[in-house]
């Protein structure tokens, strides 16, 4: 069935491939489908275009229909082209004319994208909720470690001194800035596309204030042009919140790889969090990692694609935007599972607690020296030269012990600053 069926059939060939893998995904939205198909059938009702009778009778069937697709027993056969023309025929076949008239003042257009747009609102909390916990661990693990020092490297060359705190909360602080990118892309899907039809709005006397309060949305898109012109960017817009939170992960899978090495011995996991080789029986391989990194690097990507898809598309609705499901709704439960496997993989971390005893690290301690003679009145450049002669002559025994105080430091990590920022983030 085909909600613009004229009584002729397309090639079947046709059909393949503009229907793509679209029933598929839509089984994913059909919950928010129904959600707005109930909103839009309450405003029908409110401007005279349903009896009371009607809408009771619509409400009542969507609401089963709603039960099925929680259940996980809804369907779309391959007769139907996509959820919507699934859920109307539903709708007609135990209704009659009423089910058909829950399209009235409506296209597809607006249709899927009131779909997306809840859609997205509750993906994105889910990930917001996903990003809190992993904010949380980490900063429990930068109080628990605050005290245990590691070396910092600048090119991959011993540089500094650094620290576990510093290294956790690093992340947890930079993991706050994606919730600038996530807070972003909710506000562009926080808006009610409904009503714009086909992109050029209705004859009918739709109330679309009423839809965006029933609905939850803060506030309207107004312009039904700008409404279809939105598909695309909010897709866009959510891609680079995605991909944020993916590069946060990407880098610190990297550095949990590089620290787990042999070469470096920084932290180690359970026996049970690493993996095998066929032929080596001493590996403990970061598999976990590895693929946290991989699939984050991919995530990174989804930007570049939508911008490809969309860029030279002018206003207007085309079949192009279809595409856009294809890498938007996947990429929720890849990025969802990375945060789920990173955060339970760090509950188990190990760490080095004696790292810098080894003297090959000594030298991360030679801008605390030229520091402790500045200090005592020699001017800085004249004290890099004495630290720089005495390493090369091998006469630097330095002071292992730090004492960072500014904010941001080894010495004062601002936890509590770190926590109040994400908070009002």
């Amino acid at each position: 069935m085909k909600l613009w069926d004229k009584g002729f059939s397309t090639d079947k060939k046709i059909d393949l491939f503009t229907v793509g893998n679209d029933r598929e995904l839509d089984v994913i939205l059909a919950k928010y489908d129904v959600i707005g198909n109930i909103a839009h059938a309450k405003m029908l009702h409110s401007i005279g275009l349903l009896t009371k009778e009607e809408l009771v009778a619509l409400e009542k069937e969507m609401k089963s229909i709603l039960e099925t697709i929680e259940e996980g027993n809804f369907i779309i056969e391959d007769s139907f082209e996509d959820v919507h023309s699934k859920i109307e025929f539903l709708l007609t076949d135990k209704l009659g004319d009423t089910g058909k008239k829950i399209h009235t003042a409506r296209s597809r257009n607006d249709q899927v994208l009131v779909d997306v747009h809840l859609y997205l609102k509750d993906a994105l909390n889910e990930i917001s909720g996903e990003v809190d916990e992993l904010f949380d661990l980490l900063i429990s693990l930068a109080e628990q470690y605050k005290s245990v020092l590691m070396p910092g490297y600048t090119h991959l060359q011993i540089a500094m001194p650094s620290s576990f705190g510093l290294w956790f909360s690093a992340y947890a602080e930079t993991l706050i800035d994606d919730i600038y990118f996530l807070k972003a892309a909710y506000k562009v899907a926080d808006q009610n596309p409904l009503g714009s039809a086909a992109g050029y709005g209705s004859s009918f006397p739709i109330d679309r204030d009423f839809t965006t309060k029933e609905l939850n949305f803060e506030t309207l898109k107004f312009n039904s042009v700008a409404t279809q012109m939105g598909r695309g960017k909010l897709e866009k817009s959510v891609a680079f919140a995605i991909s944020s939170i993916a590069s946060t992960l990407s880098k610190m899978s990297m550095d949990i790889c590089l620290y787990m090495s042999q070469n470096f011995s920084f932290i180690s996991f359970p026996d049970e969090l690493t993996t095998g080789s066929s032929i080596m029986p001493h590996k403990k391989n970061p598999d976990v990692f590895e693929l946290i990194r991989g699939k984050c690097n991919k995530l990174q990507a989804l930007p570049y694609e939508f911008t490809l898809i969309t860029n030279n598309l002018p206003s207007g609705y085309f079949r192009d935007l279809q595409l856009l499901k294809e890498g938007l709704i996947p990429s929720f439960s890849t990025l969802k599972s990375c945060l789920e496997m990173l955060t339970y993989s760090l509950k188990n971390i190990q760490v080095n607690t004696s790292i810098l005893e080894d003297d090959k690290y000594d030298y991360l301690f030679s801008v605390e020296e030229v520091n402790k003679l500045v200090q005592s009145g020699i001017p800085f450049r004249d004290a890099y030269k004495i630290v720089g002669k005495n390493i090369q002559e091998g006469n630097f025994n330095p002071d292992k012990k730090v004492n960072h105080t500014h904010k941001g430091s080894i010495g004062n990590l601002c936890l509590d600053e770190i926590v109040a920022k994400k908070n009002k983030a």
